[in-house]
């Protein structure tokens, strides 16, 4: 009878180091944030900031409902109120409503310094001189060909902008990654499981452009879901980068 009870104690134990094994696994939502005031008017938007346009509401209560499915033990979002909004949205229409939305200022768009508010041509214009071309066009076209990759545009926003409060790639890059090993420690304690976190376009591609096996060459679209896997030994695995799909699947529920 001794024997019988520490056969079962011991796989008992089993049994749960195995399930703690495969529940340290978290897999971590990061999304941007749904279309807004300036996305709209194609002005310059970092650490500035504009409301949800009712397009904008619109696809973060599609991905909300696309993602119904999707069990979220936590949520985080950058300070900002359009990737606050996003959240909030998203979790009403997915019905998680009890889930708190935890905001940190490092999940923030990259800071454009003076150029913030401004139009996108002011901006990306003299930028793109600044690596020698004669318009953002040209440089953009180059961009979703693969032959300038998102270091260089971001390092030359920062090196015309004047007051030195642009943040270059690396700034980003760093307080991005930073931010997400936070949050995805703080899951894997929990023992694992699914995160929402809502940010921004360039932050998220600055964040993962390393993780993956080749350049971003097209912009995230409005509450497109970059899927990033952090596994038990610490490392982050991109399986999806702007998937629209759980926009479309909560759109389709819709009609």
């Amino acid at each position: 009878m001794k024997k019988f009870i520490i056969l079962i104690s011991s796989l008992i134990i089993t049994i749960s180091t195995v399930s703690q094994a495969f529940a340290d696994d978290v897999y971590l939502y990061v999304t941007r944030h749904g279309k807004t005031m300036f996305n709209n008017v194609h002005r310059a938007q970092g650490w500035s900031d504009t409301p949800l346009t009712k397009p904008g509401v619109e696809v973060a209560e599609q991905l909300g409902r696309g993602l119904k499915d999707v069990k979220f033990i936590a949520a985080y979002s950058s300070d900002l109120g359009r990737a606050r909004q996003t959240a909030r949205v998203v979790l009403e229409a997915k019905g998680d409503t009890t889930i708190n939305i935890n905001e940190m200022d490092g999940l923030r768009e990259t800071c454009f310094g003076e150029y913030e508010g401004d139009l996108d041509p002011n901006m990306w214009t003299p930028a793109a001189q600044h690596l020698g071309y004669t318009s953002d066009k040209e440089l953009m076209a180059d961009v979703a060909k693969g032959k300038v990759n998102l270091k260089k545009m971001m390092d030359a926003i920062a090196a015309v902008e004047k007051s030195g409060e642009a943040e270059d790639y690396n700034k980003v890059k760093t307080r991005m990654q930073a931010s997400l090993k936070a949050i995805a420690e703080s899951a894997k304690a929990q023992g694992g499981g699914n995160v929402l976190v809502v940010s921004h376009g360039i932050a998220i591609m600055a964040m993962v452009e390393e993780w993956l096996d080749k350049p971003v060459t097209e912009w995230l679209g409005n509450a497109s879901v970059t899927k990033i896997r952090y596994t038990d030994d610490g490392k982050f695995i991109v399986e999806s980068l702007g998937d629209m799909s759980y926009v479309e699947k909560g759109k389709n529920q819709s009609k």
